[in-house]
């Protein structure tokens, strides 16, 4: 398993340094020119490994998704994220929605396995 060095606000925190989050959703929170492009499971685990991340997964099972698949526990944290220039987000989305709402947080490993996606957000302008 990957391993969370340093704390969540000395990570998010430092001004004057391009971020990088985790998202569970490509949200774009402010004006201007974004790119996204999906990658792979093994493109997401390299972008994981190379430097600290700002986690914005704002719920456990999210949280859980992502280690069954990539071997790293983000911190669950739900805040907002303003990306400015140069910031870049990896986004774990599922590609299908739940059907029945029961079983929210009860998502088997097959699941996950089959719908999912991975993609790279970054700020340009």
């Amino acid at each position: 398993m990957i391993e969370n060095i340093r704390s969540y606000d000395m990570i998010c925190n430092e001004v004057g340094k391009s971020m990088r989050y985790l998202l569970n959703s490509a949200v774009i929170s402010e004006e201007g020119l974004y790119e996204y492009r999906k990658i792979s499971l093994e493109e997401s685990k390299l972008w994981l490994s190379s430097g600290e991340v700002c986690s914005a997964i704002g719920y456990e099972e999210t949280a859980n998704a992502i280690l069954l698949l990539t071997g790293y526990k983000p911190e669950v944290k739900r805040v907002e994220v303003r990306m400015k220039k140069g910031d870049e987000a990896l986004v774990f989305r599922l590609t299908k929605r739940v059907k029945d709402p029961k079983q929210k947080g009860e998502l088997s490993k097959e699941y996950v396995l089959s719908n999912y996606e991975f993609g790279i957000l970054k700020r340009i302008k």
